[in-house]
């Protein structure tokens, strides 16, 4: 076969544990479009069962063995794995797949020792790690994406890997790969652009004329004055409550104190440059100013609107 004997792979993402298995089965099917692919689980797995399912057959043919969560495995079945992968049979190829952590890590360093393929398949929580995937999966598909058009691809589609990889498969195919803000807008602006919270971006950005593009077409598309508020009110509120933070939190302690994701916090921190306390105290005010007005303080909530995305823009700076 061409292909490892024995793949290890670790972690516990699922689209990409899904797609280290894929790679093996096709890889064995390169070969043998006959492979047997048995999926095993520990609790259906009896001591044996591997020295069995691993052993020549009378009909000949590869096989291809996935054990999943292997961390589960058990002493006495770690045992058989290990001590199969010492000399391992020229039809079979062996996946073991582990969730990471301590468990069963008896396991992971063993076929480690034993020289097998390890494929890394962590979770993807962050959303500079989100980012990074969004460009490895268009980089994958054949097409470049820009920094912007990442971030914006993320806002339009969501945190979900599966629909990320569909995503970018699907705007590799509809631009020729070369892929900007534009293009992302373009395709899922009916996702991403209708939202307020696009609009409370762009304008705690300081990026005054797209903030304004945004808020129109969201008031075209029919979304409500008081959700766009409230919208912006988050955005302005996140930078008071990141910008006041202790100085000495860091990770999952601060994600704590502030109850806000770890990937939202370093979103925030990013937009808090060039803000200063007495700027995000004026943009608090100017929010919380349109929130009367769209609930009917106001004549012509739209206009109320772009005159708080203009003062949160000046307070900016």
């Amino acid at each position: 076969m061409s292909v490892e004997a024995i793949t290890l792979i670790v972690g516990d993402e699922e689209l990409l544990v899904e797609r280290a298995v894929g790679e093996v089965v096709a890889s064995v099917r390169a070969g043998d479009p006959d492979v047997e692919v048995i999926d095993l689980a520990p609790g259906g797995l009896e001591p044996g069962r591997v020295a069995e399912l691993t052993s020549p057959s009378l009909f000949g043919g590869s096989k291809v063995l996935v054990l999943r969560s292997a961390q589960d495995l058990g002493k006495d079945l770690t045992a058989e794995v290990l001590g199969y992968a010492k000399t391992p049979a020229d039809d079979v190829a062996l996946v073991a797949v582990h969730h990471g952590g301590a468990k069963g890590k008896a396991l992971v360093d063993g076929l480690s020792k034993l020289g097998a393929r390890k494929v890394a398949c962590p979770k993807i929580s962050r959303m500079g790690e989100r980012i990074d995937f969004i460009r490895a999966e268009i980089r994958r598909a054949g097409g470049k994406i820009s920094p912007d058009g990442a971030r914006g691809l993320l806002d339009a589609v969501g945190n979900d890997l599966r629909e990320l990889a569909a995503a970018c498969g699907q705007l590799v195919a509809d631009t020729g790969g070369k892929i900007d803000d534009a293009a992302v807008a373009r395709y899922y602006r009916g996702r991403a652009e209708v939202s307020g919270f696009a609009v409370a971006d762009k304008a705690i950005e300081g990026q005054l004329a797209e903030a304004l593009e945004q808020l129109r077409w969201a008031l075209a598309t029919g979304v409500a004055p008081v959700l766009i508020v409230s919208a912006l009110a988050q955005g302005v509120r996140g930078l008071a409550k990141v910008g006041g933070a202790p100085r000495g939190a860091r990770g999952a302690a601060l994600a704590k104190e502030l109850g806000m994701p770890p990937w939202k916090i370093e979103r925030v921190q990013r937009q808090l440059r060039g803000w200063s306390g007495d700027g995000v105290a004026r943009a608090l005010s100017a929010v919380a100013e349109a929130d009367a007005q769209v609930k009917g303080g106001s004549a012509d909530p739209a206009y109320a609107l772009e005159k708080t995305v203009a003062v949160i823009v000046a307070a900016r700076g």
